[in-house]
């Protein structure tokens, strides 16, 4: 995945922003609302819970996670954004189905007053 970098000069820069490992691998995005009343350090919680995933679920290679900081206003009410790579579309089929994932995916869905998931493949932009 490469970060494009608009200068005033009309320039861009590229940044390799992942490790030759993870090439070809795919994308797992959670974005979420935790539902009001929800504290701090349930929402820690529930985050060193989903983090140990990578230790339980073969498929699972790394796992990140970081809170809205935009100064667009356009998260649509998202407040947290959770990244998980895999080898391919058939690890996350296999995450998806894996029991501890399921028991996770079972604890943490009530807790959201919204989700939106999406996979993808990282593209590498030529120019």
């Amino acid at each position: 995945m490469y970060r494009l970098t608009h200068t005033h000069t009309h320039t861009h820069t590229h940044t390799h922003t992942h490790t030759q490992k993870m090439e070809g691998g795919v994308k797992h995005i959670l974005l979420a609302k935790f539902k009001q009343g929800i504290s701090e350090d349930e929402i820690e919680e529930y985050i060193k819970q989903y983090a140990n995933l990578v230790n339980l679920v073969p498929s699972m290679k790394s796992f990140s996670w970081g809170k809205d900081v935009s100064v667009e206003n356009l998260n649509d009410g998202f407040t947290h954004v959770f990244e998980s790579t895999f080898e391919s579309t058939q690890g996350i089929a296999d995450y998806i189905s894996h029991p501890d994932h399921v028991q996770y995916a079972n604890t943490l869905l009530p807790q959201l007053e919204k989700v939106l998931v999406v996979d993808y493949k990282p593209a590498k932009v030529h120019l």
